[in-house]
């Protein structure tokens, strides 16, 4: 129960600590790529560029109190290479899937190990849910957004006609929520409620504004998603809409598992029933 306060202790009388995350998680990545039989020294001096240079503008930023310009940048770069896909190119494509959600891993592992290890970003809620007026945020907010999801997505062409699920059973459909649970809908959370709502917030103040900006941020971040032609303004404007529903549940709530179990939902509801 002490570890995190035992890491942020250490990381706060040797800053330069923060350095072995990246080499940790660099290393790791490797090993899946040597064990998938992908390694190259291009790949591995991309991720390790990956990994180091967030870390770098951390800790030129370790005497400004968060969130700054500089935090911005490092959400950018924890970012932006794998929403481009860089580096794609290097990686044969039977191993980009395990290697893509290797990478994420190491993306999500290095954020949490910056912010909340080490910038100590308050407010970004990475803990079990303290209340159970959390589930009921989720409920509310699932109330409120799918039916709008779901008749603006069938008018625009966005979702097909609506279907049952073709195997129903209980377990099946529990194994799939966890699946996106853990696989999308957390990480996401994590990235654009945790990071770059919360940080909007404290550096503008919260507001009907900032929400519709992240929730803008996070649509834009669906455009290069199929399956329509990209880029793909229809999952954009759902998306939208959904990140306001995902960043208000995250405001009214205690956990980041609120709005991550709202998004697991309504993907969920999206692959069972459209």
């Amino acid at each position: 129960m002490r570890l995190i306060p035992n890491l942020q202790d250490a990381l706060d009388d040797r800053p330069v600590l923060l350095f072995a995350f990246p080499v940790v998680l660099s290393a790791w990545f490797l090993a899946v790529a040597a064990e998938l039989g992908v390694f190259s020294f291009p790949l591995a001096a991309l991720i390790l560029a990956y990994a180091f240079l967030p870390v770098a503008v951390a800790y030129l930023a370790r005497d400004t109190p968060p969130p700054t310009w500089m935090d911005f940048a490092i959400i950018a770069l924890l970012w932006f290479p794998l929403e481009f896909s860089v580096g794609q190119q290097l990686i044969p494509k039977r191993a980009q899937n395990p290697l893509h959600l290797a990478a994420y891993g190491v993306s999500i592992l290095l954020g949490l190990s910056i912010f909340l290890l080490f910038r100590r970003l308050s407010g970004m809620k990475i803990n079990v849910p303290r209340s159970g007026r959390d589930f009921v945020n989720l409920l509310l907010g699932f109330a409120a957004c799918a039916p709008v999801l779901i008749a603006l997505g069938r008018v625009i062409g966005f979702l097909p006609p609506f279907h049952l699920p073709v195997q129903p059973s209980a377990t099946r459909i529990g194994s799939q929520y966890l699946i996106i649970l853990a696989a999308t809908a957390l990480p996401e959370e994590i990235l654009f409620r945790g990071l770059i709502q919360n940080s909007i917030a404290q550096r503008f103040g919260t507001s009907t504004s900032t929400l519709l900006v992240a929730a803008f941020i996070f649509g834009c971040a669906h455009l290069d998603n199929g399956p329509q032609p990209l880029p793909n303004w229809r999952y954009m404007i759902l998306a939208t809409i959904a990140g306001v529903a995902y960043g208000k549940v995250f405001e009214k709530s205690t956990s980041i598992f609120a709005p991550a179990g709202l998004h697991a939902l309504v993907d969920l509801i999206k692959h069972l029933c459209f």
